[in-house]
């Protein structure tokens, strides 16, 4: 490994905070997608029109919402910020810190995507696939799934090894 290839604590900060601030940014985004369903699809057996259930799902609206409002710029602007980086000097794409954290991304993304298929079989086979079930599911395959491919592609289009 060359001097140009060592990992500095600006890389290790940079990169830490881009994935911490990638996983948040997904969790509020499912958590709020899963509030405006559970209101859309009222789970009629526990809520049955609930003021506390409804008051409960605005207050975690409004939390994933103004967390989305603070990470997510902040996941854009670092992403931004190593990727000009990047675009300087490529060999910055083989930082060890970088690596591991793609690939244990890669690693997370996939076990739920493997989780939610086996929860969608299981409720599947149980027959108590509801609208409201199903949209979740589709939902985390879609955050779990985007965040898999983006990360997939780019490594496989800058692999160096």
């Amino acid at each position: 490994m060359n001097d140009m290839n060592k990992t500095s604590p600006k890389d290790i900060f940079l990169h830490l905070l881009a994935i911490i601030s990638l996983y948040t940014s997904a969790a509020s985004f499912i958590t709020l997608i899963f509030q405006y369903i559970n209101i859309l699809f009222p789970d009629i057996y526990i809520e049955r029109g609930s003021y506390y259930a409804l008051q409960s799902y605005y207050g975690t609206i409004r939390w994933a919402l103004a967390s989305l409002i603070v990470i997510f710029p902040v996941y854009v602007s670092v992403s931004w910020f190593l990727n000009k980086d990047y675009s300087k000097d490529p060999t910055k794409r083989d930082v060890r810190i970088r690596k591991w954290l793609l690939y244990f991304t890669l690693f997370a993304a996939a076990l739920i995507i493997i989780g939610n298929l086996i929860t969608l079989i299981y409720n599947l086979l149980q027959g108590e696939l509801t609208a409201r079930f199903a949209l979740k599911v589709l939902t985390v395959f879609f955050v779990a799934g985007s965040i898999f491919g983006y990360y997939f592609v780019d490594i496989r289009k800058h692999k160096t090894e």
